[in-house]
């Protein structure tokens, strides 16, 4: 099996700092008001099924290793399953793959 795209990559010391910063804010992001809401409507953003809040984890729909930032406008309730299936794609490549 062909190594996974991005995963084999040793980011450099910038690219690495920035991650941990973002890592950093998606820890505090996870607390407010905001995200529980996310959460209790328990619902994944990407299969669109029904889970309990302890089943859902936070995505960053741009994932943090191609750029993307903690921010409500980037991160998503994602369902176990649909988490490990997008890995780090982005929107766009989600859907090419889907068309496949």
């Amino acid at each position: 099996m062909p190594p996974e795209p991005y995963f084999d990559i040793d980011p450099d010391p910038e690219t690495a700092k920035r991650i941990r910063q973002e890592r950093d804010k998606a820890r505090a992001l996870k607390r407010t008001p905001w995200w529980k809401q996310q959460l209790h409507k328990g619902r994944c953003h990407y299969c669109g099924n029904q889970f309990q809040p302890d089943q859902l984890s936070m995505d960053h729909v741009v994932p943090l290793a191609r750029g993307g930032k903690s921010t409500k406008g980037n991160t998503v309730p994602a369902c176990h399953e649909c988490n490990r299936k997008k890995k780090l794609e982005t929107p766009a490549e989600t859907a090419l793959r889907k068309l496949h």
